[in-house]
């Protein structure tokens, strides 16, 4: 036995508790952008947004909540680091999706010579120089060029997948 799926007709409103469902569906890595902001303190949040753009240039995005409140600390520097987190790390997940005033007390990061930040332990580092930010909808869709990048020998990545995290069979 199969599940219906019916589509939208013509000129159907989206719920929104309904497009997340759908969206859900999709199981996305779980990453982490962070800089140093203008004060040399570390900032930053998690992201499912995270896609590779181009390979000539170097090019990947990330999309962040216009309502993000580390972002417009981030954004002035011109750089920020991504860290791909990997299936242990969902601690850390959790700790830099929160609002709170010192993010990183409790987790095991490094500055980059840029001023990236990264997470220790993260599957693979990205620096990255801000090459163009667009507004869409109720996210920023920012465009970071590579600079510099770090990958680790071994490890599995922390998935998101129907509301709950999860961890891939590689």
């Amino acid at each position: 036995m199969t599940d219906q799926i019916t589509g939208p007709g013509p000129g159907r409103t989206i719920d929104q508790h309904e497009f997340r469902t759908t969206m859900g569906n999709f199981a996305s890595g779980l990453t982490v952008v962070a800089g140093l902001d203008l004060t040399g303190r570390p900032t930053g949040l998690t992201c499912q947004s995270f896609s590779s753009l181009s390979v000539e240039p170097p090019l990947v995005l990330v999309c962040i909540g216009l309502g993000s409140t580390s972002w417009p600390l981030i954004e002035p520097t011109g750089r920020f680091g991504i860290s791909i987190l990997a299936e242990e790390q969902q601690d850390v997940c959790a700790a830099l999706g929160r609002r709170s005033e010192d993010k990183f007390a409790s987790i095991p990061w490094r500055a980059g010579e840029s001023g990236s930040v990264y997470i220790e332990g993260a599957l693979a580092t990205i620096d990255c120089r801000i090459a163009a930010i667009h507004e869409a909808g109720d996210h920023r869709v920012v465009i970071g060029r590579v600079m510099d990048l770090e990958v680790r020998e071994d490890g599995a990545p922390l998935l998101f997948y129907r509301g709950s995290y999860s961890k891939g069979a590689f």
